[in-house]
């Protein structure tokens, strides 16, 4: 029977039906990534690789639509910019 005190750890024996043991090829230096986070963060790779597969199959969230962009009229181009020769013309002042 499962202790009250055990429910809040992430895995143990009385709920192991709930999880399921697989095989993943995982890049030689990803996986030595995944390692050292797991020490640095005192967590399993297991728990790990979970907590990412999660965030990326949570739903996405909604984007609110963006107000258009101003705009303005500003008289027209002053210089052709494939015209090399009036482009530095414009440049320096000339």
């Amino acid at each position: 029977m499962c202790r009250p005190d055990r429910l809040l750890t992430y895995s143990h024996p009385c709920d192991m039906d709930n999880h399921m043991k697989t095989t993943l090829n995982i890049d030689d230096s990803v996986m030595a990534l995944l390692k050292r986070e797991a020490a640095r963060q005192g967590r399993t790779m297991s728990e790990l690789v979970e907590s990412a597969l999660r965030l990326m199959f949570r739903a996405p969230r909604r984007r609110s639509d963006l107000p258009p962009l101003p705009t303005f009229r500003s008289g027209g181009h002053l210089v052709d910019v494939a015209d090399r020769d009036a482009l530095y013309q414009a440049m320096e002042g000339r």
